[in-house]
């Protein structure tokens, strides 16, 4: 019997109910686990994506994109094929995509974490035969610290900064990221700014009934904004650009998982880093294949080789997917979709 998902120059098709999950071309019907830019690309005659994501996939599709939605656990049919869509804790929206047809049930997660995140639901395990899983950080070095610390962490560097009259620049992909990250600063140390790439997406955060503390746009030609005592949410694409010149003095920073590799902070020129990521660290990895009761993993985005050798070692059958885009798994790159650059 041939598989219930398969892979072609589109991207991942189901033949039989005739839909792609994030596909990599314009296709008719395109599920979408969540909004960034390797999963979600523009120009599909029609979206179907978690009710809670609208606002943010509208803001990346645009006004003319014709979005369908599913309350998370809300099961429908396409051609026969049952699809429903749960949580996966990447960012605000994003859902483990569950295709079940004649017995037989496949997940796509994704990109998913299991670690608590207030501006996002959390992950959901869901049973299945087949479990597509990320592995962009699936080595065992990777070991998330505990998100409390991080945020004590950050608002420490933020505090001394400001006593020293610094600007702190924190430098975050412009969706997820960045909205987990202003919602852990403590906004009495000074006021928050976002480059407009972040602002934007705020703002569909805030339409989707996420709370998050007061953020200001950055004012267009303006000097030393926030009197040396404020914290600049930016893109990657922003560092080392003119547009940080209106801070005056900065102290420059980088929220990633990336951050845990020395040579990457040092690479970028970073005097410091903070490990914060949107991701699956090794650990939870191999605890959600467990979850999941799957007896095939499809492994995709990242150490997908490791990742598939290490699940065979342990007794499952695992394989490579291959996929067209990598997300963040080249830790160097500054320049991604998700950037956003912009005033």
């Amino acid at each position: 019997m041939p598989d219930l998902l398969t892979v072609t120059p589109n991207g991942l098709f189901c033949a039989t109910g005739n839909f792609y999950i994030d596909p990599w071309r314009r296709v008719p019907r395109a599920v979408i686990t969540h909004a960034h830019a390797d999963h979600a690309r523009p120009g599909s005659d029609r979206y179907l994506c978690a009710a809670s994501g609208k606002h943010v996939l509208r803001t990346r599709m645009g006004s003319t994109a014709v979005i369908d939605t599913l309350r998370y656990g809300e099961p429908t049919t396409i051609n026969g094929v049952t699809v429903s869509l749960h949580p996966a804790g990447h960012l605000l929206g994003a859902a483990q995509v569950r295709v079940s047809h004649r017995g037989e049930t496949w997940v796509v997660t994704g990109d998913y974490k299991l670690q608590a995140d207030s501006t996002c639901e959390p992950f959901e395990p869901v049973r299945c035969n087949v479990f597509v899983t990320e592995s962009t950080f699936g080595l065992p070095v990777y070991r998330w610290p505990d998100p409390a610390a991080v945020a004590a962490e950050i608002n420490a560097w933020w505090q001394a900064n400001a006593a020293a009259g610094r600007t702190s620049v924190l430098l975050a992909y412009a969706l997820g990221k960045a909205q987990r990250l202003a919602a852990l600063l403590e906004p009495t140390i000074g006021p928050i700014y976002a480059h407009g790439a972040v602002m934007k997406l705020v703002e569909a955060y805030r339409a989707s009934g996420v709370r998050l503390p007061a953020i200001d746009r950055v004012p267009p030609r303006s000097r030393r904004v926030g009197g040396g005592k404020g914290l600049v949410i930016a893109p990657p694409s922003a560092a080392g650009t003119s547009w940080l010149n209106r801070f005056g003095e900065t102290a420059t920073a980088m929220a990633s998982g990336w951050m845990l590799l020395r040579g990457v902070r040092r690479r970028r020129a970073l005097a410091k880093g903070f490990i914060l990521s949107d991701h699956v660290d090794y650990p939870d990895l191999m605890r959600a294949v467990e979850l999941s009761g799957a007896g095939r993993v499809l492994v995709t985005h990242g150490f997908s080789d490791v990742v598939a050798r290490l699940l065979r070692e342990r007794g499952l059958a695992a394989d490579v997917l291959q996929t067209r885009f990598v997300g963040e798994s080249t830790p160097d790159d500054t320049d991604s979709d998700d950037d956003e650059a912009g005033p």
